[in-house]
């Protein structure tokens, strides 16, 4: 737009939307007026209206504050225009209006931040209220103009990818794939289904704090970002995500700094997501209390650990719990069968069903097709774990077309054989410092105690194939060679000695089939509990006694001195091995005499 530059009076001040001059005292006026109506009273306007607006800029409101001496007529700003020197002088004129600033310095600078009249109403009708609502322009009095941009970007994002360049791209399939809305979202119906709490509360936007539990790949991240979508949608809610392995506690108080601003201006609410969040330490964790007790900070936190040991009980008892199991095989083929439908691979066994639909090429990638054992295969091996079944597809495919070349012309067949050799072997979850040890474990013991050694013979097995330490296995069965099998057997707890030696001697992968032989040994032996139950009954004696202990009695006491000896030390003690019959004396203190360990009870105290 062409814009007309006249030498201007010294004392005048240039008006920065339409860039004509004024007398200092009558600037104020015609800005109302020129930002209100869009009009310039003092010449031809300077915008044209034929042309499509420009992209409006965001201003806050201190970008131009309303003057104290604004006239409330446009009569009177309208006079004031046309006067000049028989005007009263104004009130205070802003810096942004001194005439000490260049002319052409104020235009440049202004030009594009009020590129268009609605923006400059808005930053000005933020302070002060100038018409009724009807009357304002569309979005320029009490409106938010803070783009809330939908959770929709990775659903875009793959209608814009061709195939190519989603088996070319560096950026996990896992992530490419991640579901948007609650119908792409697959195995977790017991949660999230159609009758169930959680659904009707997401689908009224009542999203309570709550820690999401469940093993790797089972959705935690995923249900967090489908809640950030459906908030962003309907503008109820700000989403922000944190990670408990890399934030410091200094950025979550100023999120929830930003939360408490954005409720009080805004009455927005804010959903913090918190991923691993047992990894914050229990002064971390106490940082969320009082935000969550009083609604400052909606909180969602997402744990691969029990929570009952992992997050702090009073926090714990501010969120719901929502337990997300791991996916079963019907899952994770829906699951795989979305992503090969997006990826433009045809399923081999349904070729001749529909072969133009499942005809995804671009002309410029080879036509790839893939068993459907192969994606069987990748659903029973990944172990419920939807992150890895994608990204080793990813990689299945991403090493084929590599190896095959970029060729249209070219026909790409993946096999059962190109997914093992990707994932190796079977996908275990087992963590050696978290639950799944401990559940293993238990498992291990209880089915030696039931004598069922397939099923010992098993959990050793998911014990060792998952990591486990062998000799932390080891251990156990030398407790168990004398908890359960015990006097039944008394040449077990040696053969658990000498396994836990083996294993010492030679490690994995050697010893585990010494530890194999040990455990079926254990499960098929007698078993006895008489020496674990009497030790019980021991400690139970020892920590209900009341009072002070009974004394040693007197005739079992050493006298290796002149005066214990004439103390009664060792006095009247008869020497077994000196007797060819049973010696009988009393070998308990006199309050306990006559007591039987193996068939009392701590009841009989």
């Amino acid at each position: 737009m062409a814009m007309e530059m006249t030498a201007t009076p010294p004392d005048s001040v240039q008006c920065p939307v339409c860039f004509k001059d004024f007398e200092a005292s009558a600037i104020n006026g015609h800005l109302d007026l020129c930002l209100l109506k869009g009009v310039n009273h003092s010449g031809p306007s300077t915008t044209d209206e034929t042309e499509p607006p420009l992209k409006k800029s965001r201003i806050s409101a201190e970008a131009v504050p309303p003057s104290p001496g604004v006239n409330n007529t446009v009569a009177a700003s309208s006079s004031s225009s046309s006067s000049s020197s028989s005007s009263t002088p104004s009130t205070a004129v802003f810096s942004l209006f001194q005439t000490s600033r260049s002319k052409q310095s104020v235009q440049n600078e202004w030009a594009g931040s009020f590129s268009s009249k609605q923006t400059a109403v808005t930053a000005v009708n933020k302070g002060i209220k100038r018409s009724s609502p009807s009357e304002a322009e569309p979005g320029a009095a009490g409106t938010d103009h803070v783009k809330i941009q939908p959770s929709g970007s990775n659903r875009r994002t793959l209608n814009d990818l061709s195939p190519r360049t989603l088996l070319t791209i560096d950026k996990p399939l896992a992530e490419i794939l991640r579901p948007n809305t609650l119908e792409e979202y697959f195995g977790q119906n017991k949660v999230v289904g159609q009758q169930t709490l959680f659904r009707s509360l997401l689908d009224s936007q009542e999203i309570p704090s709550m820690i999401l539990w469940g093993p790797p790949g089972c959705g935690k991240t995923t249900l967090a970002h489908i809640i950030a979508s459906s908030s962003k949608k309907k503008g109820t809610a700000r989403f922000v995500t944190l990670s408990a392995t890399s934030t410091s506690t200094n950025e979550v108080r100023e999120v929830i700094k930003q939360a408490q601003n954005e409720l009080r201006l805004c009455k927005r609410k804010t959903i913090l997501f918190i991923d691993e969040i047992h990894r914050f330490n229990k002064s971390q964790q106490d940082t969320f209390l009082p935000h969550v007790e009083c609604g400052t900070v909606t909180l969602i936190g997402a744990t691969t650990e029990n929570p009952s040991f992992q997050v702090n009980a009073a926090l714990l008892s501010r969120c719901k719990v929502l337990v997300l199991e791991k996916l079963s095989v019907e899952a994770m083929v829906s699951i795989l069968d979305r992503a090969v439908a997006t990826l433009g691979i045809r399923v081999l066994e349904q070729e001749s069903e529909n072969p133009k639909d499942q005809d995804h090429s671009d002309g410029h990638m080879p036509k790839i097709f893939i068993e459907q054992k192969a994606l069987d295969t990748i659903a029973y091996l990944c172990d419920g774990d939807a992150r890895a079944g994608l990204n080793n597809l990813q990689l299945a495919v991403q090493a084929q077309v590599s190896s095959s070349g970029l060729d249209g012309s070219q026909e790409i067949l993946l096999k059962e054989v190109h997914i093992k050799e990707g994932l190796q072997r079977s996908h275990i979850l087992y963590d050696k410092a978290g639950e799944e040890h401990y559940n293993c474990i238990s498992a291990l013991h209880k089915s030696m105690r039931g004598s069922d050694e397939n099923a010992s013979l098993y959990w050793l097995g998911r014990m060792l194939e998952g990591g486990e330490d062998p000799l932390y296995v080891a251990r156990r069965l030398v407790r168990f060679a004398s908890e359960d099998v015990g006097m039944a057997d008394p040449s077990a707890l040696p053969q658990a000695v000498s396994a836990f030696q083996a294993c010492h001697f030679i490690g994995m992968p050697e010893c585990e089939v010494i530890l194999a032989q040990c455990a079926v040994y254990l499960a098929r032996a007698p078993k006895s509990v008489q020496i674990y139950k009497a030790y019980a009954n021991v400690k139970a004696c020892l920590r209900n006694h009341k009072g002070p202990l009974p004394p040693v009695p007197l005739h079992l006491r050493n006298a290796p001195t002149r005066l214990m000896k004439q103390l009664g030390y060792a006095k009247g003690y008869k020497y077994n091995p000196a007797f060819s019959v049973p010696v009988e004396q009393e070998y308990l203190p006199e309050e306990l005499r006559g007591i039987d360990f193996f068939t009392w009870t701590p009841s009989d105290a």
